[in-house]
C-alpha cells in the first residue's frame, strides 16, 4: 500500500472529530454536526472548484457523520468524482463512501461502475484492489452483470498479481453467493482449479474459499481439484514449521489453508484413484499422529489451531466411512478428548462420536467409551454438553447394553433440564420398543417413564406400549397386574391413568382371581381417579367401564348407578354425557351375546412405520438419527410383533354398533388412521405407528434407503437431501408406487405464501417449482411451473395431487397431466383447479417423481392452499364493526394469541401483509390508531363463514396480540395459527 504523505493528515477532519467527542450533550452534537453539514454543502455547491484534498476531506466528514447514526442525503457524487483521482488517498476514500453509503438502485451505479472499469484495466494493482473490494463490499446485482465476466480473467491472468488475484477470488465469491445465475465459470473452471497449485499461499487460501463453493453447487465441474487438494495438503502436512515460516501460526504450518482443502474434500467421495487415495489416508495418518505428540507451545492458539486441524480431519474420516483403521483410530482419539478440561472439546468430541456411532466399522469402538460418556451425563455442569451425551448413548445403544443405557437414561430424566426432557423420553420410548426381548422389561421401562417424567410422555408412547400389550399375548397378564399396582400410588400421572384404564378394561379379566385385584377394586381404583382427569380420559374411563360390565357382570349395578349420576348424564360436556348416555342404555337392553359381541376385545394391530420416531426426527437434534440409520446400523435389534397404524381408542370400538360417535368423539385420533385390514406398509419395520397423520388416501411416510443423488453428486443444502431416491438405478426399474413423506420444511414453506399468491415454493440443485395463483370466491385455479435446472433431461416426469384424511371431503382438486419429459433447462406448467366444499386445516399434499441419470427422484411438498385464499374482503364502519364483533362474543367462537414478533413491526409491511390476507382492512374503526382491523367472509360450497381481526402491535415490547373472532370456531383458531407465524 503507497504511503501517505504529510499532507494527508486531514486537520480539520481531526478538529471535527475532536470537537464531537467534547460535546457534553447530545443536543450539542447534533448543533455540531448540523453546522458542519451546513459549511460542507455550501463548499459542495459553491462556484469555486475544490481540489482533490477538499473534496477528501469534506467526504471523509460526511462518512464520520454517517457512522454516528445521522442520514447523508448528499455528497455522493463528489465521492464518485474521487474515483477518478490518481492519487491513492483520494481513490480510497471514495471507495469506502460509496461502499458504505451508497445504494445498489442508486442512479450512481453506472457512473460508480465506469469509474470501476478503468480502474480494473489500469494494471495498477493498487487501485484493482480498491476496485475489486468495492465490487464485493456493494455486491449488487447489477455489479454483477458488469464484472461476473470480467473478473475470472484477471484471476487466472499470468501477469495478475498476488494480492489483486486474492481479492479477485473473494470478490468472485461474493458475487457467487449473491447472484449464482450470472458467475457462470465455463472456460475458466480448470484455470481457477488450478490455483490451488500457486506459489503463493494467500492466492491459494482465496481461491479454496472459492472453489469449495463451487464445487458444492457444480460437484462434476471441480472434481479435478481432488487431486490437487490432496497434494497441496500433503506438502502442508508433511512439511516443518520453519518450511512455512510467513504461514505458520504458533508452531502450526498453515492451519487455515489445511482446515479449508480437508473441508474441500468433503465435498467429494473418496478419490478412485489408487495414489491419490493413499496419499489422502497418508496425510490422514499423519495428522492424527500429530495429535498425539507433546504441544510445542503452551499457548491456547497452539492447541486451538492443532485441534481445529484434527476435527476437520476426523470429519473427512467419517465423511469416507470406507477406512476401518483411520474410523478406529479416530473414535479412540475422541476418546482422549471426553475427559479434557475444555468443555469445548468435550462437546465437540461427543457431537463427532455421535456419527462415529453409526459406522460398522467404529461402532464397537465407541461403545467401549459407555462409562465415560454416563458419567458426563451425570456430572456435567453445561447442559449441551449432557445434551450431547445422552445422543451419544442413543447412538451406541444395541442389544448388547440396551439395558444399561435405558437405566442411565431413566435414572438422568428424573433430574434432566426440562428442555431436553421431550427428547429424552422419545429416545427412552424407541430404545425400549427396539431392543426388548423381554416384554415385561418394557412394560416397567415405559411404566417407569411415565412416572419419572408424565408430562413430558407424548400420546405416541402410551399408544404404543397399549400396541405391544394387545399383540403380545405372553404380556398381557403382567401388564394388567402392573398398572393395577403402578395406579395405586396417591398421584397418579394422568397419562398412567389413561394406560391403566386400556389395559384394565381389556385385560383385567386375567388378574381379577386375586382378592386384592377383584372387579369391583380394580372398578373403584378408575373410579377414585376419575374427577382429577381432563375430558378426553374421563371418555377412555368411560369406555373402560362398560368394558367392566362385559368381562365382570356382578359390576353392572355399581357401574350403572355412575353412569346414571346427574354429574354424567347431565355433563356439560356433550361427548361425556353421549358416552354416559349411551352406555347406560346398551348395558341396560342389550343381551349378554350382543354386549359380548360389541364390546370384544381389540384385535391386533398390523404394523407400520413408528410415529414416535417420526416425532424424535422432527426436532432435528444431532441426535435425532433417522430411520435408515436406525434400521440399516442395528438390524440386530429385537423385533416387537404386531403393530398399529390404529389408535387404542376403546370408545370406537365399543359403540361402533351402538351408535353414530359425535364429532368430537374421535379423542385419540382413530378418524385418521388406516382400516384394521390394512396391509402393513413395512413388514420388516421394527418400530411401527400408532397415529398416522394421514388419512388411508395420503402418501405413505416411509423413506426410502438411500439420500438424495448419493450416487451422483454431493448435496449442497440440507433441503437437497431430503429428495428421497429410488430403489434402482436401472432406466427400466418401475417408479416406487409409494411417495415420500412431505419435506421438513414444507409447514415453512407453506407459510410463506399465506399472505401472497405468486412465487417459488421449492428449489435445489435439480429442480425449481414456481406457483401462481388466483381465487374467486370458493373457486381456485393454480399454475404450477416445474423448472429442469440441469442439462439433462427428467424421464418419466409425473405428479400427484392427494388430499390427506377429512381433506378429500373438505376440498375438490382437479389437475391436468404433465408431459412425461422435462429437457434439460426447460420448464412445463400444470393447472390446477380448486374447489372449497366447506372450511379446512390441512392442505394438499404435492408428490413429484422424475428420473434423473438413471435414479429415481421422489419430492412431496404441501401446496399453499390455506382456508385464507377464500376470503371475499368486507368493507365495514366503525359502528357495524364493533356491533358485529359483539355478536360473535361465544367463547368458542375467538381465537386469540400474544406473541413475540419474528419481522420487523414496519407499518407499510404489516398492512401489506393484512391486505395479502384476502380481508378489508378497515381504517378510523380502532379507538387506538396503532392497532388494525379488517372484516371479510370466507366462501365456502356449503356456507359463508364471517371473520372479524384485530391486531394490536405493542412496538417497545416487540410483541402482538391477535385476535379473531369467527362464525365457526374451527375458523379462529385455524386462521389464529396462520397468522401469528406471519408478523
Amino acid at each position: 500500500m503507497p504511503a501517505v504523505s504529510k499532507g494527508d493528515g486531514m486537520r480539520g477532519l481531526a478538529v471535527f472529530i475532536s470537537d464531537i467527542r467534547n460535546c457534553k450533550s447530545k443536543e450539542a452534537e447534533i448543533k455540531r454536526i448540523n453546522k458542519e453539514l451546513a459549511n460542507i454543502r455550501s463548499k459542495f455547491k459553491g462556484d469555486k472548484a475544490l481540489d482533490g484534498y477538499s473534496k477528501k476531506k469534506y467526504v471523509c466528514k460526511l462518512l464520520f457523520i454517517f457512522l454516528l447514526g445521522h442520514d447523508i442525503d448528499f455528497g455522493h457524487m463528489e465521492a464518485v468524482n474521487l474515483l477518478s483521482s490518481n492519487k491513492y488517498t483520494e481513490k480510497q476514500i471514495g471507495y469506502l463512501f460509496i461502499s458504505v453509503l451508497v445504494n445498489s438502485n442508486s442512479e450512481l451505479i453506472r457512473l460508480i461502475n465506469n469509474a470501476i472499469k478503468n480502474d480494473l484495466s489500469s494494471r495498477n494493482p493498487t487501485f484493482m484492489c480498491l476496485a475489486l473490494h468495492c465490487i464485493a463490499n456493494v455486491g449488487s446485482r447489477e455489479m454483477a452483470e458488469a464484472f461476473a465476466s470480467e473478473i475470472p480473467r484477471i484471476l487466472v491472468a499470468g501477469d495478475t498479481m498476488d494480492s489483486v488475484k486474492q481479492s479477485a477470488a473473494l470478490c468472485l465469491l461474493r458475487l457467487y453467493k449473491t447472484s449464482p445465475d450470472l458467475v457462470l465459470m465455463g472456460e475458466w473452471t480448470s484455470r481457477v482449479v488450478h490455483l490451488l497449485n500457486d506459489q503463493h499461499m494467500g492466492v491459494v487460501t482465496a481461491a479454496i474459499s472459492l472453489i469449495t463453493c463451487l464445487s458444492q453447487k457444480n460437484p462434476d465441474e471441480f472434481k479435478t481439484c481432488v487431486s490437487l487438494a490432496v497434494s497441496r495438503l500433503s506438502r502442508i502436512v508433511s512439511s516443518a514449521s520453519t518450511d512455512l515460516q510467513d504461514y505458520t501460526y504458533y508452531f502450526v504450518p498453515a492451519p487455515w489453508l489445511s482446515c479449508k482443502l480437508l473441508r474441500l474434500l468433503q465435498c467429494y467421495p473418496p478419490p478412485e484413484d489408487g495414489a491419490v487415495k493413499g496419499r489422502l489416508v497418508e496425510c490422514l495418518e499423519t495428522i492424527l499422529n500429530k495429535a498425539q505428540e507433546p504441544p510445542k507451545s503452551k499457548k491456547v492458539q497452539h492447541s486451538n489451531a492443532k485441534n481445529a486441524i484434527l476435527f476437520e480431519a476426523i470429519s473427512l474420516i467419517i465423511h469416507y466411512d470406507s477406512e476401518p483403521n483411520l474410523l478406529v483410530r479416530a473414535c479412540n482419539q475422541l476418546g482422549q478428548f471426553l475427559q479434557h478440561r475444555e468443555t469445548n472439546l468435550r462437546y465437540l468430541a461427543l457431537e463427532s462420536m455421535c456419527t462415529l456411532a453409526s459406522s460398522e466399522f467404529s461402532h464397537e469402538a465407541v461403545k467401549t467409551h459407555i462409562e465415560t460418556v454416563i458419567n458426563a451425563l451425570k456430572t456435567e455442569r453445561d447442559v449441551s454438553v449432557r445434551q450431547r451425551a445422552a445422543d451419544l448413548l442413543y447412538a451406541m445403544c444395541d442389544r448388547s447394553n440396551a439395558k444399561q443405557i435405558v437405566a442411565e437414561m431413566l435414572s438422568y430424566l428424573e433430574t434432566a433440564d426440562y428442555s431436553i426432557r421431550e427428547e429424552m423420553v422419545l429416545k427412552v420410548a424407541i430404545l425400549a420398543e427396539k431392543y426388548a426381548v423381554d416384554y415385561s422389561w418394557y412394560v416397567d421401562t415405559i411404566l417407569n417413564l411415565i412416572r419419572i417424567a408424565g408430562d413430558y410422555v407424548s400420546e405416541e408412547v402410551w399408544y404404543r406400549v397399549i400396541q405391544i400389550v394387545i399383540n403380545r399375548d405372553d404380556v398381557q397378564g403382567y401388564a394388567a397386574k402392573t398398572v393395577f399396582e403402578a395406579l395405586q400410588a396417591p398421584a397418579c400421572h394422568e397419562n398412567m391413568v389413561k394406560v391403566g384404564g386400556y389395559i384394565l378394561g381389556e385385560f383385567g379379566n386375567l388378574i381379577a382371581g386375586d382378592p386384592r385385584s377383584s372387579p369391583l377394586v380394580q372398578f373403584n381404583l378408575l373410579h377414585s381417579k376419575f374427577h382429577l382427569c381432563s375430558v378426553p380420559t374421563r371418555a377412555l374411563l368411560l369406555s373402560a367401564y362398560i368394558k367392566f360390565i362385559n368381562l365382570f357382570p356382578e359390576t353392572k349395578p355399581t357401574i350403572q348407578e355412575v353412569l346414571r349420576c346427574d354429574s354424567q348424564i347431565r355433563n356439560s360436556d356433550v361427548e361425556l354425557q353421549q358416552r354416559a348416555v349411551e352406555y347406560l342404555k346398551l348395558s341396560s337392553i342389550a343381551s349378554t351375546d350382543v354386549l359380548a359381541t360389541v364390546l370384544e376385545e381389540m384385535p391386533p394391530f398390523p404394523e407400520r412405520e413408528s410415529s414416535i420416531l417420526a416425532k424424535l426426527k422432527k426436532k432435528k437434534g444431532p441426535g435425532a438419527v433417522s430411520v435408515t440409520e436406525l434400521e440399516d446400523n442395528k438390524r440386530e435389534g429385537g423385533e416387537l410383533n404386531g403393530s398399529s397404524d390404529r389408535g387404542p381408542d376403546i370408545a370406537a370400538m365399543a359403540a361402533s354398533n351402538a351408535s353414530t360417535p359425535s364429532p368430537s368423539a374421535d379423542l385419540l385420533g382413530i378418524r385418521s388412521a388406516a382400516p384394521v385390514g390394512a396391509a402393513p406398509t413395512s413388514a420388516g419395520s421394527l418400530l411401527v405407528d400408532v397415529f398416522s397423520e394421514a388419512g388411508p388416501a395420503a402418501p405413505s411416510l416411509a423413506v426410502n434407503d438411500d439420500g438424495f443423488l448419493r450416487d451422483l453428486e454431493q448435496p449442497t443444502e440440507a433441503s437437497d437431501a431430503l429428495l428421497v431416491e429410488g430403489s434402482g438405478d436401472s432406466d427400466s426399474a418401475p417408479p416406487s408406487e409409494d411417495p415420500a413423506a412431505p419435506l421438513s420444511e414444507a409447514d415453512e414453506l407453506l407459510n410463506k405464501f399465506v399472505c401472497k399468491n405468486n412465487g417459488v415454493l421449492f428449489e435445489n440443485q435439480l429442480l425449481q417449482i414456481g406457483i401462481k395463483s388466483e381465487y374467486r370466491q370458493n373457486l381456485g385455479r393454480m399454475y404450477l411451473f416445474y423448472g429442469n435446472k440441469t442439462s439433462v433431461q427428467f424421464a418419466s416426469f409425473s405428479t400427484t395431487v392427494t388430499c390427506p384424511g377429512e381433506l378429500q371431503s373438505q376440498l375438490n382438486v382437479q389437475t391436468k397431466p404433465v408431459e412425461p419429459i422435462v429437457e434439460g433447462g426447460a420448464q412445463i406448467q400444470q393447472v390446477l383447479n380448486i374447489e372449497c366444499l366447506t372450511d379446512f386445516s390441512d392442505a394438499p399434499l404435492l408428490n413429484i417423481k422424475f428420473r434423473y441419470g438413471g435414479a429415481l427422484q421422489n419430492l412431496t411438498l404441501k401446496l399453499p392452499v390455506t382456508i385464507n385464499k377464500f376470503f371475499q374482503p368486507t368493507e365495514m364502519l366503525s359502528h357495524d364493526f364493533f356491533q358485529r364483533w359483539k355478536q360473535l362474543s361465544q367463547p368458542q367462537q375467538e381465537a386469540q394469541k400474544i406473541f413475540k414478533a419474528n419481522h420487523s413491526m414496519d407499518t407499510e409491511v404489516l398492512k401489506a401483509k393484512l391486505l395479502g390476507l384476502g380481508m378489508a382492512l378497515l381504517d378510523n374503526v380502532d379507538p387506538n390508531p396503532e392497532n388494525y382491523v379488517c372484516a371479510g367472509v370466507i366462501q365456502t360450497k356449503g356456507q359463508q363463514v364471517g371473520c372479524l381481526l384485530r391486531l394490536e402491535p405493542n412496538a417497545q415490547a416487540q410483541m402482538y396480540r391477535l385476535t379473531l373472532r369467527c362464525s365457526k370456531d374451527s375458523v379462529s383458531r385455524r386462521l389464529c395459527e396462520l397468522l401469528a407465524q406471519q408478523f
